[in-house]
């Protein structure tokens, strides 16, 4: 008996039923995906070796990687516009660098320093006042029913923070090798930070090509755009971040220096680091300035919250706008869950990390779904 009708009927049949059949393959992938998660948990002690070799390697190269995307588009206009050699582009930079932080260190850090000390000595004043204001709030019969919940919130929160200090008091003794440990980390990190850059900066255009030379010829032009778009999508975030941060801590500095709020300088540098965490930045920048503003008047509490007002008018209307645009095309409440999802998982790493992170994974996901689509058909 021919079973080679039989065969054909079969192979037509699982090919109409799942082969040709999108939910069913989609659903197939989903769950190769699964079982690839779930094994590679099992076996997560191999992985160990990389974790320890990243731990001791990371921070130099990403806070190289970081530096890179800011100085490297003033090397190529050196190079370019100059016909300068690119080592004799990048080591004026270095030494323009090395200027303004010796600059920094002698003028602002000093300022910066004694301030920081002065607003944390000061701190449990304003913080106390600022709680016997609310307080005497509260004071209204209208508000009992609330002021009973904010008194109870108000004592687990001691509790809880005492609990934690007594607990922190009790490990620094036993942690105080590995603060040592991560100190040492972060200088070996910032002393060979510049030579990983120095070589970022002078062969990092050739690296694409060159990783590019381990896949076969036919796919070495579609390696290559994928890394492009990844770099464009990297470096107009990373860039566009650290400018709109700086610009943000000179606002702050300038319209705290104009109401007169002390700490102006420190209040500024403050607010344009955390303007690094996109969208929570800002507000969080504004609580030590609220309570400051509360301590010393309501008029100047009114004059903080003004200055907050015109800098996110001039933030959102000018600087964002004209400096990052729309490049990552990324809708705010996605960049909210993001953000949400990274902090949770990754601690403040990942709220820092996780757009750019988000940013590559999105182009990745974009042509493989290309590739997908290309190969099963049915798309189109």
């Amino acid at each position: 008996m021919d079973n080679k009708p039989r065969n054909k009927y079969w192979r037509s049949w699982f090919n109409k039923l799942v082969l040709d059949n999108r939910p069913v393959v989609s659903l197939i992938i989903i769950l190769l995906f699964l079982m690839i998660l779930y094994m590679i948990s099992k076996v997560t002690w191999i992985f160990s070796p990389l974790k320890e070799f990243f731990g001791i390697v990371g921070f130099p190269i990403i806070l190289a990687g970081v530096l890179y995307y800011l100085i490297n588009p003033l090397v190529d206009k050196l190079e370019q516009r100059f016909k300068l050699k690119r080592v004799l582009s990048i080591t004026i930079i270095f030494v323009l660098i090395t200027i303004l932080i010796i600059a920094g260190i002698v003028s602002v850090i000093p300022v910066i320093r004694e301030q920081s000390a002065a607003l944390i000595k000061n701190w449990p004043d304003y913080w106390n006042s600022g709680v016997e204001k609310v307080e005497g709030f509260l004071k209204d019969p209208r508000l009992g029913d609330l002021k009973k919940q904010i008194d109870g919130i108000g004592s687990n929160t001691v509790q809880s923070w005492s609990k934690k200090a007594t607990e922190f008091v009790d490990n620094t003794v036993t942690s105080l090798g590995s603060v040592i440990g991560l100190i040492t980390k972060i200088v070996i990190g910032i002393i060979t930070m510049p030579f990983i850059l120095f070589y970022l900066l002078k062969d990092g255009h050739r690296l694409p090509h060159f990783i590019a030379q381990v896949f076969p010829v036919k796919r070495r032009d579609g390696f290559i755009q994928i890394l492009t778009e990844i770099n464009t999508q990297l470096s107009q975030y990373i860039r566009g971040q650290l400018i709109v941060a700086f610009f943000v801590a000179v606002i702050f500095f300038i319209g705290y220096s104009i109401i007169g709020l002390k700490f102006a300088l420190t209040l500024g540098v403050a607010a344009g680091f955390l303007n690094l965490i996109p969208y929570l930045g800002s507000f969080l920048a504004m609580v030590p300035s609220i309570v400051i503003g509360a301590f010393v008047s309501p008029i100047m509490l009114v004059k903080v919250l003004i200055v907050f007002v015109i800098e996110q008018t001039i933030e959102g209307r000018f600087v964002s706008p004209l400096v990052l645009g729309s490049n990552l095309d990324i809708h705010p409440v996605t960049i909210l869950v993001v953000l949400l999802a990274s902090g949770q998982i990754f601690g403040l790493v990942g709220v820092i990390f996780g757009i750019p992170a988000y940013a590559v994974l999105k182009v990745l996901f974009i042509h493989g779904f290309r590739a997908f689509k290309k190969n099963i058909g049915g798309y189109d």
